[in-house]
């Protein structure tokens, strides 16, 4: 079988990621659609997993406020199991990128058509998966720390 060329692929993660817009925010949760619910984390891997760029991930429970009191950074390296870090200048729509919101890398987002700062996240503030602006007050300070991973 001839793997889908990355342009089709990236297309597929990006709408899978649409198909989502509008579930409920809920921590560890992993439901699509307006009676389900998703957080950040799990919203990236349930993207992924299906549309086939990753087998499904069983991530183990999480405090939601992890990475305002620790320095383990459990978010980013699972993110690393399946996907290398670029530079922002080569992010493009299907990739992710996270956020340091505290003392380790807390938020997550799956970079959109037409490319990067144009995301949608599971947003725990709008309480659902929305689209976003990755510069937003909240996200793109210029203080926050943010890194780049491809799965291509």
């Amino acid at each position: 079988m001839i793997p889908f060329p990355e342009a089709v692929r990236r297309h597929q993660i990006v709408q899978e990621a649409r198909a989502w817009l509008g579930t409920p925010y809920h921590e560890a949760a992993r439901v699509k659609g307006i009676n389900g619910g998703v957080d950040c984390a799990q919203f990236i891997a349930c993207v992924f997993a299906a549309v086939g760029e990753i087998a499904p991930l069983s991530i183990p429970y999480y405090s939601p406020q992890q990475f305002l009191h620790s320095d383990a950074e459990d978010y980013m390296a699972t993110v690393e199991s399946f996907a290398r870090r670029i530079n922002e200048a080569d992010a493009r729509a299907g990739d992710v990128v996270l956020y340091k919101l505290g003392r380790a890398f807390g938020h997550g987002a799956i970079i959109i058509d037409p490319g990067w700062p144009n995301i949608i996240h599971a947003w725990a503030p709008a309480r659902m998966v929305v689209r976003g602006h990755g510069l937003e007050e909240n996200l793109g300070n210029q203080w926050r720390e943010r890194r780049f991973f491809t799965v291509f």
